[in-house]
């Protein structure tokens, strides 16, 4: 028996053809903000796993598979044939890959204090970025295949296709960070997987297939999220923080909870004792104390406190500055657990105001159990302390800036990667600025040999004081213990008075004086066979050549800046050939450098990029395939500095938005999501902007828009977060679009040249990008920010000139 079809009218084809071109365009958005979701899930659950420098793994993971996603396709074109059919298959690769990459890393005995004598673990860190490039190589295959026109009979233009990848990694972006605050790493990494297989459905839907597999996948991935199974439960290192905390018998965690990204422990424990530059005469009661963790790391203690238990307090290094002030209006920044905050009400302190970042930090502490954050003296506020400060016009007596960090040895470099703005000569200045008259600013840090962190707060406090024009030497006071060193800022000089309590308090506590206006009696009690820090301090309040003090020293101590705010690195060349001689045969992660991590990935970036854009080309010629040489040096160049460019102006402008929103999780998002979409609405309308004015005016804003957003920056600052989060993304939005209209150009002139280059130039551009990643943060930490900007703006000026005369047109499809 025949049945006859109907044969649609022609209206009724062009909206068939329509809806169906809008079905494929949504799944290249959902596969490409899984992708995203994915890297930045990964960049969490690697610095909570591990460490901070782990975080830059991710992103070489991603950029290493989408490159290696169009060498597959530029040398085997058969792979993209089969259309949408063929493209829901591979949206399914990258959903399970997400699941079974992730489970897999997770189980391996991956111990990055062992890789330098271990060579089990070299193996495992290599399956580790093998494994987890897998989901981005089937997602960079959709886009790839989709720029192409894969074998559909009715291509979509590649501008179209470049602008949905752009979009939906955008919406990936908030994707990522709305399940990172609710859901946490885990289920982020579920979710992921999740929004890859609504691309699979998708694609099968426009194959005119019915979706009922996808979406029981969708739901049972969705379930995965709700409920992670114990196979995706994150697996921390032996030597983070928490796992320390939990090997104490009876201790456990009693909560557990995210944070704008950040995995916070409250750890209930017998064994915690946490009294940073206690002095060796006190030998009096300690009070009960649990611990809260941030990320499974930075463990801060939480004073439980009882009647009568806070003599302790008056007997720590950081109780100085309260003392010299008694009933002081003090603002403490970055509390934590609260020991601050204990110290500062113990020594009198009429009114405590803490800003603390992490809401939930506190909420689970007062939840628990008693704590200096019950007192009535104490106001606690929820906000970045940076941002706080900056919009504050309030005036304390004391400001406090506490020590969030466990002891570190300065040499493991595993931190030197963190930025942190509130350790900056910039920050400094506007702590001073919130002083009352005779008001003073102190901080704590550990006390290092060869003298680093210590000498390096001095060195900001020293910067900072010169730029507000006060007399450095009579302003600075430091001391220290066996282990600890605190520094007490007064700009307008501290008083006779005042210097007579200090050197009361040294003696009495047995502390050593390291800089104060007419003192020098240094290396009394915690003698030391060669006492550096004073000689450090004199020289840096002394000299008028601080680079001078800053070069010969063994270890990088100059003064960190916003443009350049990496507190935990001390990293200096002079250091290399003893971190080789080292290498294995210390305990430390890496041999002694998280400087060298960046290195050897650029290294391995590097020799990455090289096969996978020479492999097609190898292969091509072997199958008889003909391109004239001048195309492809055009190919590789203009493809590859757009490789550079994009990376080089993204992530300074990250940097950046920091300071503006307050929140480091927030500016990554808001930042990610506005270029992203802004690109995509730059990518869709590429064709009516001309190639080579639209290159040139982008050059000259990327250099210009560090400055630009600087100088807004004071204006939006006061507004509230709202406010400052929409002008943000409204600024990001210019630069953004013209970013977006560079790679679908090039793609335009190889569509017309030779239209199988396509899928290498896509190749090459993820390549170069996984270079850049690793360049960008050498760079930054060496030179700044600034550079890094100038460098990408530098980029895109060259492919600006590689750009052709090409008329703008309209490609229509109906």
């Amino acid at each position: 028996m025949s049945q006859s079809r109907s044969v649609p009218s022609p209206g009724a084809a062009t909206t068939q053809r329509r809806a169906r071109t809008a079905l494929i365009l949504g799944a290249v958005a959902a596969t490409s903000a899984a992708g995203l979701a994915f890297e930045i899930a990964l960049t969490r659950v690697f610095a909570i796993t591990q460490f901070y420098h782990f975080a830059f793994l991710a992103v070489s993971l991603a950029l290493l598979g989408f490159g290696a996603s169009g060498s597959a396709l530029s040398a085997f074109p058969r792979l993209g044939r089969g259309g949408p059919q063929r493209w829901a298959w591979l949206a399914v690769g990258q959903s399970l890959t997400i699941i079974g990459a992730y489970a897999l890393t997770n189980a391996l005995p991956f111990d990055s204090f062992a890789i330098a004598w271990d060579r089990r673990q070299v193996f495992y860190l290599l399956v580790y970025y093998l494994v987890l490039a897998v989901p981005f190589f089937f997602g960079g295959l959709v886009v790839a295949v989709l720029l192409t026109g894969g074998d559909a009979p009715d291509p979509i233009p590649s501008n179209w296709v470049y602008a949905a990848s752009l979009a939906g990694s955008g919406v990936g972006a908030g994707i990522a960070l709305g399940g990172l605050a609710t859901l946490g790493g885990e289920a982020t990494i579920a979710l992921s997987a999740a929004v890859a297989m609504v691309g699979a459905t998708a694609f099968a839907s426009a194959e005119e297939r019915r979706p009922w597999a996808g979406t029981a996948a969708i739901t049972v991935l969705l379930l995965l999220a709700v409920t992670v199974p114990a196979p995706l439960a994150m697996k921390l290192s032996p030597y983070k923080d928490l796992n320390a905390a939990l090997r104490y018998p009876g201790a456990e965690i009693s909560t557990t909870r995210w944070d704008q990204g950040t995995r916070i422990d409250l750890v209930v424990s017998d064994g915690i004792r946490s009294l940073p530059a206690l002095s060796l005469t006190y030998s009096g009661p300690l009070p009960r104390q649990d611990g809260i963790t941030f990320n499974g790391d930075d463990l801060s203690p939480v004073p439980r406190l009882a009647p009568d238990s806070d003599e302790y307090a008056l007997h720590v290094l950081s109780s100085l500055a309260f003392r010299l002030r008694p009933s002081a209006r003090a603002l403490v920044l970055e509390p934590r657990g609260g020991l601050d905050v204990a110290i500062a009400l113990a020594n009198g302190a009429g009114s405590v105001l803490a800003v603390e970042p992490h809401r939930d930090a506190v909420e689970m502490i007062r939840s628990s159990g008693p704590n200096p954050y019950d007192d009535p003296r104490v106001t606690v506020t929820f906000a970045d302390p940076r941002t706080f400060v900056e919009r504050s016009g309030d005036r304390f007596d004391v400001i406090d800036l506490a020590l969030t960090a466990p002891y570190r040895p300065v040499s493991s470099g595993a931190y030197s990667l963190a930025e942190s703005y509130l350790l900056t000569v910039e920050a400094f200045e506007q702590f001073l600025d919130r002083l009352a008259p005779g008001g003073i600013f102190t901080a704590a840090r550990w006390a290092q040999l060869p003298p680093s962190e210590e000498t390096r707060l001095l060195a900001i406090a020293v910067e900072a004081l010169n730029n507000r024009g006060n007399d450095a030497p009579p302003a600075a006071i430091m001391l220290r213990s066996y282990a600890g060193a605190v520094l007490l800022v007064r700009p307008d000089g501290f008083s006779p008075s005042d210097v007579e309590q200090v050197d009361q308090f040294a003696q009495a506590e047995r502390f050593d004086i390291v800089a104060a206006p007419f003192l020098d009696s240094t290396n009394r009690f915690n003698v030391l066979p060669d006492e550096q820090y004073s000689h450090l301090a004199a020289a840096l309040l002394t000299t008028k050549d601080v680079e001078t003090v800053y070069r010969t020293h063994e270890f990088d101590i100059a003064a960190p800046t916003d443009d350049r705010p990496f507190f935990g690195h001390f990293f200096t060349w002079s250091q290399a050939s003893t971190v080789l001689d080292t290498l294995g045969r210390t305990w430390q992660p890496f041999g002694g450098a998280g400087y060298f991590v960046l290195l050897a990935l650029l290294v391995i970036s590097t020799l990455a990029a090289l096969v996978l854009i020479a492999a097609p080309l190898v292969i091509r010629k072997s199958n008889g395939s003909r391109t004239p040489g001048s195309l492809r040096w055009w190919t590789v160049s203009y493809f590859g500095m757009l490789g550079i460019a994009f990376l080089f102006v993204e992530i300074p402008l990250i940097q950046q938005y920091i300071l503006l929103l307050g929140r480091p999780t927030a500016a990554f998002a808001i930042v990610l999501f506005a270029i992203l979409v802004a690109s995509g609405a730059g990518s869709a309308l590429s064709r009516r902007i001309p190639w080579r004015p639209g290159a040139v005016a982008l050059t000259a804003l990327a250099l210009a828009y560090p400055f630009l957003i600087r100088g807004l920056t004071p204006w939006v600052l006061p507004a509230p977060t709202a406010v400052r989060i929409v002008a943000g993304a409204a600024m990001i939005f210019p630069l953004g679009f013209l970013m977006g209209i560079m790679f679908p150009w090039g793609l335009a002139h190889l569509e017309r040249r030779a239209s199988h280059l396509v899928p290498w130039a896509w190749a090459i551009n993820g390549t170069v990008s996984v270079m850049s990643a690793a360049a960008a943060a050498i760079l930054a930490l060496a030179f700044g920010f600034s550079l890094v900007v100038q460098i990408g703006a530098a980029a895109y000026g060259l492919a600006a000139l590689l750009s052709r005369p090409i008329r703008p047109v309209t490609l229509r499809h109906e």
